[in-house]
């Protein structure tokens, strides 16, 4: 089993998180090693669900916070194990996206034995992955006892800056029908892919919209990011899917996105189509209304990084907000480099995510 060593300095603690290979669903070794670590650490309660390890203290103190992160990367392509960069950067699969956040909680679960309130550590599995396998989803369906909290801080990168709630998410195909026949004869068919124009080109005029709530603005994205149709270079098609992704504002229900979605098609002047949704995930407001997310955002600013701005993806915050907890995004790392081959995150930057958690939950 590898070891790690909590007491070590939190970037070579990064180092030795990115170190293990722990593509989703293969995370067995690198949530062996976070739970021996974790049960190494009196003041904790350490509680392990599948790849999923959750760790409590039970101080009796009036507020609780949970601090999640996941420890699971997409494919590794020849970036494992890190590295260090002459510029102080530890470059690897996971650096960014999120093994440096984890190692920001690692190292204060460990050191912060006597917070000023209660903390719920969570580490969680497959987060990369379809939304049914992640492990905070599951843990919130199966057990959400472990997840229940006055507040929530996820430790996605956000380059040491408060990101507050996440716009939501959808995907849905639209499915056009039309009628087969020889390429030859083209006019004896009817070409579905022919058929899609309308909806693309209202697709591609509509102009991106931003919303503002409680203070931070959101920027909304519909486009299309798929389009099959055919099935042979001499058959006119009968059929075409166009996957449609709809980013939208937090102000939006799911069902409101839902429904300005279907307006949009609806109006595009295509006929003959059906809708199918293939996934739903809703989006969470900034959180930043909380009680306890004023005191978060004076700790942070102490460390002198920017105001809090709003999060234009979709993270799990929204799987906190399904249980009522406010939650913000917090952890090192430029997002923009999640998932890229030369992803690397800046060892300053690591430090300085521990201080300003470490300053909150000490005050």
């Amino acid at each position: 089993m590898t070891h790690l060593d909590l007491s070590a300095p939190v970037e070579e603690l990064a180092k030795a998180l990115v170190d293990i290979p722990s593509v989703s669903g293969n995370e067995d070794r690198i949530a062996d090693a976070v739970e021996e670590a974790l049960r190494g650490c009196a003041h904790l309660e350490v509680i392990r669900e599948g790849n999923a390890i959750v760790a409590r203290t039970a101080l009796g103190r009036a507020e609780r916070v949970a601090i999640a992160g996941h420890l699971d990367t997409v494919p590794i392509k020849g970036n494992v194990p890190g590295w260090w960069t002459e510029d102080g950067e530890l470059a690897g699969r996971g650096s960014v996206d999120m093994k440096a956040g984890v190692a920001v909680q690692l190292s204060l679960a460990a050191a912060v034995t006597a917070p000023s309130r209660d903390i719920t550590w969570i580490f969680y599995d497959q987060e990369e992955v379809e939304a049914d396998r992640n492990g905070l989803g599951r843990l919130v369906r199966e057990h959400p006892e472990l997840v229940e909290a006055d507040f929530a801080v996820l430790c996605e990168p956000t380059e040491g800056v408060i990101e507050g709630g996440c716009n939501g998410t959808m995907r849905a195909e639209v499915r056009i029908n039309g009628r087969a026949a020889h390429s030859a004869r083209a006019w004896k068919g009817v070409n579905a892919v022919h058929r899609a124009a309308p909806l693309l080109a209202a697709l591609a005029a509509r102009p991106a919209e931003a919303f503002v709530v409680d203070g931070l603005e959101y920027r909304e994205g519909l486009s299309a990011v798929r389009i099959a149709g055919g099935i042979a270079g001499n058959v006119i098609p009968d059929a075409c899917v166009v996957t449609l992704n709809y980013r939208f504002a937090p102000c939006w229900t799911l069902a409101e996105a839902q429904a300005r979605l279907e307006e949009f098609v609806a109006s595009s002047g295509l006929d003959d189509y059906e809708l199918v949704y293939t996934d739903l995930s809703g989006p969470a407001r900034p959180g930043l209304d909380a009680a306890l997310a004023a005191s978060f955002v004076e700790s942070v600013a102490s460390t002198g990084v920017a105001s809090p701005r709003a999060k234009q993806g979709w993270t799990d915050v929204a799987r906190f907000g399904e249980l009522g907890v406010p939650a913000v995004n917090y952890g090192p790392g430029d997002p923009e480099l999640a998932h890229a081959d030369d992803e690397r995150c800046p060892a300053d930057q690591i430090r300085l995510c521990r201080a300003g958690l470490e300053t909150w939950l000490t005050a």
